[in-house]
C-alpha cells in the first residue's frame, strides 16, 4: 500500500513540477520493479542424502536399543504373547521402512520407466 501511495504522489508532483520529477520516478519505478522481480535466490536443492545417512546412522540404532530393552523387559516378565505380538510389529514395520528406502532410491528410474 505505501509503494502505491508514494507511487500516486510523485505522480502528481511530476505533473505539477515539470519533466524532473518524471525522470527520479521513473528511476525510483525501475528500483523498485528490480527489487520485487529478482528475489533473493534460496537453497537449490535439499541434501536427502545427508538426511537419509542421519537417520540410518543415528536414529535406526536408538529405535531398534529401545525395541529390544522393551522385549527383553516384557520377556523376563513371561509375558511371552506379547514380545511375539510387538516383535511381529517390529518386523512388519521394518519391512515398510525397506520398501520405503528402496523406492527412494529406485523411484527415479521406475518413474522414467512409467513417463516415458
Amino acid at each position: 500500500m505505501s509503494f502505491m501511495e508514494i507511487g500516486q504522489s510523485l505522480w502528481v508532483v511530476s505533473h505539477a513540477m515539470g519533466g524532473l520529477v518524471h525522470v527520479v520516478n521513473g528511476h525510483v519505478s525501475d528500483g523498485i520493479l528490480a527489487g520485487l522481480a529478482a528475489p533473493d535466490p534460496g537453497p537449490s536443492e535439499v541434501d536427502t542424502d545427508g538426511i537419509l545417512s542421519f537417520f540410518a546412522s543415528k536414529i535406526a540404532p536408538i529405535l531398534l536399543a529401545v525395541l529390544g530393552v522393551i522385549f527383553i523387559g516384557r520377556a523376563s516378565k513371561g509375558e511371552v504373547s506379547r514380545v511375539l505380538t510387538s516383535s511381529a510389529i517390529a518386523i512388519i514395520g521394518l519391512a515398510f521402512i525397506a520398501g520405503a528406502a528402496t523406492l527412494f532410491f529406485v523411484g527415479e528410474s521406475l518413474i522414467d520407466l512409467v513417463f516415458k
